[in-house]
């Protein structure tokens, strides 16, 4: 796990790091100081996977080979790294979906090195090196401890955002994914645009998604509170959704997900929303079973044509960082 990073230096190295969930802004109007601050989870697919080795030569092979090589070279200079490394991304989550796969990315290629060449990890500064945690702090945080976490917002000092709380998901709770595999969320310039077009929020409704989250999402959670949670994350999602929908077309990115989300609802599924940009959308359910119903009554209705949909675990570890690649990777 990411605790057992840092050890002795070793030939080959495997990452693997799980989806994330973004539920949702707490401050859009940053006049205590600090901006942004936000709350996410840790899921259980799909997975970012990076398998490293020394090598005679650098090689990067698999998707999103072109990034990576990018965050290696970074990494490369900043640590004054020799000699050659072979990476294999043997699985990536899907990108501009909404699920945390660029800072999946670019974690996972700082760590692999780090294992690689027997040195502590440094999340919050590689993250800052390689350009995330511009905004939310949470991917970070789900990198390093999983769980549900929440971050404290970017301040003036432009540090990445520090995790503020960390709180178990119950284990028997389980997330029912809608992918929309014909669209992407809002990334890039983009983002930095959609962001600079709209105003900032007002101080009521920072007040708002603060209570929600520190008097209801937290302490229901903790509670194994299925009731709570849900209806706290789906206020939360109302109020961001509505703040979000003159760049994104609506309070969902997709129309296609916001209907099948629509029905999740209308049978029981509890704290719909939308993660990140979208266009994944979430619901929760109180266990497998109850899961396995509400996606297999999507899978069979009009509004879950064309999506994919999936039901996933809520992980309460972080990425998984070991000293061994799989026997059959190849050395270059």
């Amino acid at each position: 796990m990411v605790g057992s990073a840092g050890a002795m230096p070793t030939d080959d190295a495997a990452v693997t790091v799980p989806a994330r969930l973004h539920l949702g802004f707490l401050d859009l109007n940053g006049g205590l100081g600090r901006r942004f601050g936000s709350i996410g989870i840790s899921i259980g697919g799909p997975v970012t996977r990076l398998l490293f080795r020394r090598a005679r030569r650098t090689s990067v092979e698999g998707p999103e080979a072109d990034r990576v090589r990018r965050h290696l070279d970074v990494m490369r200079d900043f640590l004054g790294l020799d000699g050659g490394f072979d990476i294999r991304v043997d699985a990536v989550v899907p990108s501009h979906a909404g699920l945390g796969s660029g800072t999946h990315l670019a974690l996972a290629t700082a760590a692999g090195l780090r294992r690689l060449c027997g040195l502590p990890l440094d999340v919050a500064g590689d993250a800052a090196r390689l350009g995330r945690g511009a905004r939310s702090g949470v991917g970070i945080g789900l990198f390093a401890k999983g769980g549900v976490v929440v971050d404290g917002g970017r301040g003036p000092g432009g540090r990445v955002a520090p995790v503020i709380s960390r709180i178990e998901f119950p284990e028997r709770w389980r997330i029912i994914l809608v992918l929309d595999p014909a669209r992407h969320g809002l990334n890039g310039s983009g983002e930095v645009k959609a962001f600079a077009a709209l105003p900032p929020a007002s101080p009521e409704q920072a007040a708002h998604l603060c209570r929600l989250v520190v008097m209801q999402a937290l302490p229901s959670l903790a509670d194994a509170d299925l009731e709570g949670f849900g209806a706290a994350i789906q206020e939360i999602q109302a109020v961001i959704g509505d703040y979000f929908a003159p760049a994104q077309g609506g309070r969902f990115s997709s129309p296609q997900v916001a209907a099948a989300l629509g029905l999740l609802e209308r049978h029981g599924g509890c704290g719909v929303g939308q993660s990140s940009w979208g266009p994944t959308g979430f619901a929760f359910a109180a266990s497998a079973d109850e899961a396995e119903r509400l996606a297999d009554t999507l899978r069979r209705s009009p509004e879950g044509r064309g999506l994919d949909i999936r039901v996933c675990v809520g992980l309460n570890t972080g990425a998984d960082i070991t000293a061994h690649a799989p026997a059959d990777a190849p050395v270059r």
